[in-house]
């Protein structure tokens, strides 16, 4: 009997330890790289009015709490009866990452260019914010939230700081 009761005590414990094991998050070190995807898209209840949205990151650690690194957004726009329509958007980021648990939140900033058939070409730049949650070593979710101002020439961008848009995102990604 005492055995039994032993060994019931012991399953939780195990079962505990391995799970927080396989839970726990490692710091990415410096000089490791990260790649995560994101995705959206909406229809109306006839699907005649759809949009897709796909991005693409790839980040350098410069030290363990520290990313640069490049995103590429594609999107498409289809509604009946007109054209099908691109947009893309390729931006460096900086970003600073908050705590070396499993649950990560970051600061940073992005620069780049849009482009495409029913944007107008310039320039994008502003603060963004997120929170990496690692539901594996190396294996994490991811939501982004950025706020864009779009500017031609530099005098221009603080012009247009009010007339920015908010873009957000959520996704997977992984360090390797």
């Amino acid at each position: 009997m005492k055995y039994i009761q032993t060994s019931l005590l012991f399953i939780p414990l195990v079962s505990f330890s391995l799970f927080s094991a396989l839970s726990w998050a490692d710091t990415p070190t410096q000089g490791a790289r990260e790649l995560s995807i994101s995705g959206a898209g909406s229809s109306d209840k006839e699907f005649n009015d759809n949009a897709f949205a796909m991005e693409v990151s790839y980040g350098y650690y410069l030290s363990p709490a520290t990313t640069f690194g490049v995103r590429q957004l594609a999107s498409v726009t289809d509604s009946e009866g007109n054209n099908s329509n691109w947009n893309g958007a390729t931006r460096f980021f900086y970003d600073y990452h908050l705590g070396q648990e499993n649950l990560r939140p970051y600061l940073g900033i992005n620069i780049g260019y849009l482009y495409g058939e029913s944007v107008e070409d310039t320039f994008i730049a502003g603060p963004e914010l997120g929170l990496k949650y690692y539901v594996l070593q190396s294996t994490f979710v991811v939501g982004q939230l950025e706020y864009q101002v779009l500017f031609e020439d530099t005098s221009d961008a603080n012009d247009r700081f009010d007339d920015g848009a908010y873009i957000y995102s959520i996704g997977m990604g992984y360090n390797f």
